[in-house]
């Protein structure tokens, strides 16, 4: 085989490979995981560390559609919390949750807590930053019917926005996340796939 057969064959593979790794857009936006939502409550927006699970995964796919709205109560002088509207996959442990903790509750409910509480939930995240005080206050802990915006931050809403940006030297998995020292692998820059080669 000649060095240009060679060339070529090597082109070949490469193309064949990056073809197999590359999904459509759509499927990309749907295999994008977040790590981050945000909580908006009277005009005030906290972070939530999310959990890695199938309800936080399942969760995000519905924020990239839309923010979610939903009507908390408090609770027991630990908790506000309230119907979702829809159910996310559960995987419940025994567990006692903390100040900050966000949790789904028999599969359809969110709880936000600025108390403890031991009982069967699944994880969701985890609101960080706020003192006791400030997390009760943030929560209005004590009263009812709270209007609660769930949504995703508006620079990690996936790598459909990724491509839109189309930022100068910037680079994404194929998840979604920032990369500053992309490695070898298969990533998004400037709105098109590229190999690293490193």
């Amino acid at each position: 085989m000649t060095t240009r057969q060679t060339t070529c064959h090597a082109l070949l593979v490469l193309v064949a490979m990056l073809l197999s790794c590359c999904a459509s857009d759509n499927q990309l936006t749907a295999q994008t995981t977040m790590n981050t939502m945000n909580i908006t409550i009277d005009g005030q927006t906290q972070r939530v560390t999310l959990a890695d699970n199938a309800a936080t995964k399942a969760l995000v796919e519905r924020l990239q559609q839309a923010p979610v709205n939903v009507t908390l109560n408090s609770s027991g002088d630990f908790e506000i919390w309230g119907a979702l509207g829809f159910s996310l996959p559960t995987s419940n442990r025994q567990m006692t949750a903390q100040p900050g903790d966000v949790v789904l509750y028999n599969g359809s409910n969110i709880c936000l807590f600025y108390g403890t509480n031991a009982w069967s939930y699944t994880p969701l995240g985890k609101i960080e930053g706020l003192t006791d005080q400030a997390l009760r206050s943030f929560l209005k802990a004590g009263e009812s019917h709270i209007s609660v915006v769930l949504s995703l931050p508006p620079n990690e809403t996936g790598i459909h926005e990724a491509q839109g940006a189309a930022a100068e030297g910037v680079c994404h998995t194929l998840n979604g996340l920032r990369v500053t020292q992309p490695q070898r692998g298969l990533y998004v820059k400037n709105g098109k796939k590229v190999i690293a080669r490193r």
